[in-house]
């Protein structure tokens, strides 16, 4: 790690998702060639699925970043250490017990090698953390838990909060990490003296040289700096420095007098949510029209998003089992047209788009897809037999 360029990154959520990767890419990219990068798996090692969250992740970063990726090797001496998703409280309490807090505090103090914390991990970053899961899962009483606070080193006196714009609630409100501003509002009084709140949206990254200084937001969304009565909003594109972030934090430059520099247009990054939503709308359009065609597309986009999302670790809502789940709801409705003979271009059309979906799904070795597929279409009255030939399929109604 000696003269690695130090970089620390803040994620408030995405870090494996097709949103992230460039960020993760210019990370990388000033590392050098062969660097050793570590992923610490400690969040979410309570979890029966931990090892699939950890092959998922390293999947992700060898075929979207290049990066060959050890899962809870040794901080010390790693060029490049990632840690995300999971219980924040969980891995404090492991950290603080083992060399592992000490280490990730001096890779920031030393401003050397690449530190990426996000979501559950950029919880712990700050003087403060939020105890999410006992607080929005469990019900405990709103309130702090002492954080590693690495952004000490670089005098910066806050409580990260990723997540910070999440909607998943719908009804209720999530944002600030699920917890919502009557809790957080409550919180803020009990914050260190002269501490803030960093707040990161989803899918949005706060980049800081730690040689340079220079900071920079990427992504899709916004980070805020929160004191009460007062916040500074810097949207994706905004390059500033760790002088004008630590003014903010003090509270010594006004919200309003805040003109960050945008250092180019950020384009909007989509995600799965959105993606799928949009898949849902297109489908439920064909299917008014009788579209077979229209219907099939859509099912096919999304099954390419999904594929494509595939190493997200996030688990929720918006994340690729929710995709999953509404994909195999529009193949089963796209089954059910092969009873409407009035479908545009006829049941044979429609069959035939299904079993060429159906087809790249076994290429992909996506089975369970495949057999939904097989089991939409005989729900719609259509028998699908496999041949030496290939498929081959006939009305049941003719049978």
């Amino acid at each position: 790690m000696p003269g690695r360029p130090g970089v620390l990154v803040l994620m408030g959520s995405g870090e494996t998702s097709p949103t992230m990767v460039e960020v993760h890419r210019s990370v990388v990219h000033r590392l050098g060639a062969a660097p050793r990068a570590v992923l610490l798996d400690t969040p979410y090692a309570f979890q029966e699925n931990a090892a699939d969250i950890s092959a998922r992740a390293r999947g992700y970063f060898a075929r979207s970043v290049g990066l060959a990726v050890e899962v809870g090797g040794e901080v010390g001496g790693a060029d490049w250490v990632f840690c995300g998703p999971g219980s924040p409280t969980f891995a404090l309490d492991r950290w603080t017990r083992t060399p592992v807090g000490g280490d990730l505090r001096a890779r920031v103090r030393a401003r050397e090698g690449a530190t990426v914390l996000a979501s559950a991990a950029a919880c712990t970053a700050g003087v403060a953390t939020v105890p999410v899961y006992e607080i929005y899962k469990v019900g405990a009483e709103p309130h702090w838990r002492p954080g590693l606070d690495l952004l000490g080193n670089l005098d910066l006196q806050v409580a990260v909060i990723p997540h910070y714009d999440n909607t998943e609630g719908g009804t209720h409100d999530t944002r600030y990490c699920y917890l919502g501003e009557r809790r957080l509002a409550r919180m803020e009084p009990e914050l260190p003296p002269g501490a803030a709140v960093l707040g990161i949206d989803e899918h949005t990254a706060l980049i800081v040289d730690l040689g340079t200084e220079e900071v920079l937001v990427a992504g899709r969304g916004r980070v805020t700096i929160r004191r009460p009565g007062s916040q500074a909003v810097l949207p994706a594109g905004t390059g500033t420095d760790l002088d004008e972030i630590r003014r903010l934090a003090r509270g010594e430059t006004a919200a309003a007098a805040v003109t960050p520099q945008v250092t180019s247009p950020a384009p909007r990054q989509i995600t799965l949510e959105e993606v799928t939503r949009s898949c849902e709308e297109r489908f439920a359009a064909a299917l008014a029209e009788h579209d077979a065609d229209g219907a099939t597309r859509a099912v096919l986009d999304l099954e390419a998003e999904v594929t494509r999302w595939g190493a997200d670790t996030e688990e929720d809502e918006g994340g690729v089992e929710h995709a999953r789940d509404s994909l195999r709801l529009l193949i089963a409705k796209l089954g059910a047209m092969a009873r409407t003979p009035s479908s545009r271009g006829g049941v044979g059309c429609l069959v035939e788009a299904v079993l060429a979906l159906r087809g790249e799904l076994r290429r992909q070795e996506r089975y369970d897809l495949a057999d939904a597929l097989r089991a939409a279409l005989l729900n719609g009255g259509v028998l699908v037999e496999d041949t030496p030939g290939g498929p081959r399929w006939t009305s049941t109604a003719t049978r």
